[in-house]
């Protein structure tokens, strides 16, 4: 299986050769997938499993620590992005974090 990079970097190539009048032109397409919305509970969960605390996940997500305590609450709810890292997080059974002091 090629990287991104390699597919993004061959289809360039391909469009310029196309465009010298070298080949034929084809389409690759990349499907995303729906950013699962993730409750307290499971932001907790998550948080808890890859053994960071409040304070080291907000870091982590870019936010305060009254964010994360809201978020786990159940007051307020994350955004899209931060679905999308929670997403890759949870998938992440060996996540390692460094504590910048």
């Amino acid at each position: 299986m090629s990287s991104l990079f390699e597919d993004l970097k061959e289809g360039l190539e391909e469009a310029i050769a196309y465009e010298k009048g070298y080949g034929a032109g084809r389409v690759k397409t990349y499907m995303i997938l729906p950013v699962k919305e993730y409750s307290g509970k499971e932001i907790r969960d998550i948080r808890t499993k890859a053994g960071m605390t409040q304070s080291v996940f907000a870091s982590y997500m870019g936010v305060s620590i009254k964010t994360v305590e809201a978020w786990e609450g159940g007051r307020t709810h994350p955004t899209g992005p931060v679905f999308r890292l929670l997403d890759i997080l949870s998938k992440n059974e060996e996540m390692e974090y460094i504590v910048a002091k």
